[in-house]
């Protein structure tokens, strides 16, 4: 495969219009950390932006970051640091659950709608996203949306190109939000929970006035890996409260009380705390070296413990639970078993399931991404269509 790494926007839209010219694909990607994501892509030329690397704009008082798509995102992040602010929706590090290497980078985040365990009180990575500008298919450049948060001009298209995989277009530069990051943070820890009584502790917990920030349950397969085997024995079901310090010391007795309840309480301090959250952020348990079939479902948060506990009488299954349980990361002993995942969620009320690693033969004969009903389809073809009429941006990658 011939890399293609453009340095400007100009020379990107070049090489776009020459390939659509001669109905020649492009596989596209940023740092290549992410690009086991979805469906086999056949093309001979790949589109890289990692020569498209720099901040343009960054002013912390207003709250707004512009970079360029190829800007690694270690750069982007060790600003923010400086600056006291962060990208709240917690992207994760996709490459070692998927033995990748190369370094991620902003674009990709966002091409790829990356977040983290943040994300059910700080919404998803294209909920940060206020602008950008692409390349489409036709070799036009594009803007949409802006630097000031209140200019919601193109916001819809905005929303659109993220998690598209670069099926879309080629993004050259983005514009997100970066609020302030919390001064402290801690975890309460219950010991003993089974899933469905996690369930509905994690219930209760949200619906205190705590504002709590993270809320996993880690089954007796897992637990032992997180934190080097440091966590209190048993199964772990785990809230994060973060802020002033002052705010979090009375937030996180009154959670404790009230958990309590359920469960014995345990109390992580901030550097226990923030270590255990990343680990959960990047699948900690499932960095095994091996390509055993790992999925990323998202369903209503009561019901993913149903959906594991179905699939348990049928499959190997071992599994954890983020986003209040509504983030069921599960690995496969086997087979991916793409039906019979599948038929359960929609059994359960739906929801849907990404197959993020397997080998090469069980990609080669599984769908990626959960099947769109043929109406979102049909409308995904039309907007495919719209965006890039001769199909050269990863074709079959998304279905």
């Amino acid at each position: 495969m011939i890399d293609l790494m453009p340095t400007s926007e100009e020379q990107a839209a070049a090489i776009v219009r020459a390939h659509a010219e001669a109905n020649r694909p492009l596989a596209v990607c940023g740092g290549d950390t992410r690009s086991g994501f979805g469906n086999a892509v056949v093309a001979e030329d790949r589109l890289r932006s990692t020569r498209l690397s720099g901040i343009v704009a960054y002013n912390s008082g207003e709250m707004v970051m512009t970079a360029r798509s190829g800007t690694p995102l270690a750069e982007v992040e060790a600003a923010l640091s400086e600056s006291g602010q962060m990208l709240a929706f917690e992207p994760m590090d996709h490459r070692p659950v998927m033995r990748r290497s190369g370094e991620p980078t902003i674009g990709g985040v966002f091409a790829a709608n990356v977040s983290g365990p943040r994300r059910l009180v700080a919404g998803a990575a294209r909920d940060s996203l206020l602008g950008v500008r692409f390349v489409n298919g036709k070799g036009e450049i594009i803007k949409a949306g802006g630097r000031v948060m209140k200019n919601v001009t193109g916001l819809d298209l905005v929303k659109l190109i993220a998690g598209s995989y670069g099926t879309l277009g080629f993004l050259t530069e983005v514009t997100f939000r970066v609020p302030p990051r919390p001064k402290t943070e801690r975890t309460v820890v219950l010991s003993g929970l089974n899933d469905a009584e996690a369930a509905n502790a994690m219930a209760a917990a949200m619906a205190l006035p705590v504002e709590v920030s993270g809320a996993a349950h880690l089954p007796l397969t897992v637990t032992w890996k997180f934190l080097a085997g440091k966590l209190p024995e048993g199964e772990a079901t785990v809230l994060r409260i973060e802020g002033l310090p002052g705010s979090v010391d009375v937030r996180v007795e009154k959670l404790a009380a009230a958990m309590s309840a359920f469960a014995t309480v345990t109390r992580l301090e901030q550097p226990e705390s923030r270590r255990l959250w990343q680990e959960i952020r990047d699948v900690l348990p499932y960095t095994d070296g091996t390509l055993r079939p790992v999925w990323r479902v998202s369903v209503a948060p009561g019901t993913g413990h149903q959906l594991v506990a179905a699939l348990r009488l049928e499959a190997g299954v071992d599994a954890f639970y983020d986003w209040q349980g509504g983030l069921v990361w599960m690995r496969m002993e086997a087979g991916p078993e793409a039906d019979l995942v599948r038929r359960y969620i929609k059994a359960l009320g739906g929801g849907h399931a990404t197959l993020i690693r397997a080998s090469a033969e069980a990609r080669a004969v599984t769908s990626a991404f959960h099947p769109e009903p043929e109406a979102v389809a049909m409308l995904s073809r039309r907007v495919k269509e719209k965006f890039d009429p001769a199909g050269i941006f990863n074709p079959g990658k998304m279905g």
